[in-house]
């Protein structure tokens, strides 16, 4: 358990937070889910970069399912909020879809090269995604009283956030269980370490003040449920990560909070993608 001086210690959170240097290998899944999520889009009914928003960045993809009335699993990508896109992750959608559910994959701008972008830029953007889902996945056969929002990484994060959100507060026609549930796939929840993490700083440039508006485990618990899970083979910071959102916000809402035998920060993902895995019976759980 690392102590309260640790999470000042930039050597130790430099080593905590990269999960590159603590899976060599991991460009190996990325460029497989990339190739995988291409084939995906050349074989699979998808309608592809539909804007949600007014920027270049706030576009989405929609992966139907047959018929109307399906649950919807809004998927968003991690990548430390810096990196990586949508297009890399179209895999994710076709398990779920042939489980009879509707797919969102939302694009968002990322922090990175010195830009203007911020953490809650990023939030921001993606609750414009979910307005437009509530108001326009029945065109897609979805279902948006029955959204789920799944994430991975910097994903989970923002799957917390989606969670937490007053949407009535966002527009007066938005109903307060606008995301009925949600999931965190090795999430972030406490961004005070991410900001003395000099990795990620130098892109992020958190303020202390945007780090603690920005942890949902200091947001009141929100009335929906999460699924908190990560990887038992990842750094002590990503399993202190998925312990403290239960602390935090409770087992009412953190009804399940485990961390996978075997598994690591990318091959836990491979685990949300395979049917008999149980990661992914977690996610068809939320979607029911």
């Amino acid at each position: 358990m690392p102590q309260a001086t640790d999470l000042h210690d930039p050597v130790y959170l430099n080593a905590q937070y990269n999960n590159g240097l603590r899976v060599p290998h991991f460009m190996q899944y990325l460029q497989r889910w990339k190739t995988a999520s291409q084939q995906l889009r050349t074989q699979q009914a998808c309608l592809l970069d539909i804007p949600y928003g007014s920027s270049a960045a706030e576009t989405l993809d929609v992966f139907p399912a047959a018929g109307s009335k399906r649950s919807v699993m809004v998927f968003i990508h991690g990548g430390y909020w810096r990196s990586l896109d949508k297009a890399d992750f179209s895999c994710v959608a076709a398990p779920f879809t042939a489980a009879g559910h509707c797919v969102v994959v939302p694009n968002y701008a990322l922090c990175q090269d010195g830009g203007s972008t911020t953490i809650d830029d990023i939030a921001l953007q993606l609750v414009r995604s979910l307005v437009w889902v509530y108001r326009h996945i029945d065109q897609y056969g979805g279902d948006p009283a029955r959204t789920t929002v799944v994430g991975h990484s910097a994903g989970g994060h923002l799957a917390a956030m989606l969670l937490s959100c007053l949407w009535p507060q966002v527009a007066p026609d938005l109903p307060a269980g606008l995301v009925r549930n949600a999931m965190g796939v090795s999430g972030l929840y406490d961004l005070a370490p991410v900001m003395h993490t000099p990795y990620l700083q130098v892109d992020l440039q958190l303020s202390a003040a945007q780090a603690h508006r920005s942890s949902p485990a200091y947001f009141a618990p929100p009335q929906g449920q999460l699924v908190a899970v990560c990887g038992a083979q990842e750094s002590e910071e990503f399993l202190r990560q998925n312990r403290f959102i239960e602390q935090a916000w409770g087992a009412r809402v953190v009804a399940v909070r485990e961390a996978q035998l075997g598994l690591n920060h990318f091959s836990i993902m491979d685990a949300l993608m395979q049917p008999a895995h149980r990661v992914h019976a977690l996610a068809q759980r939320l979607l029911v």
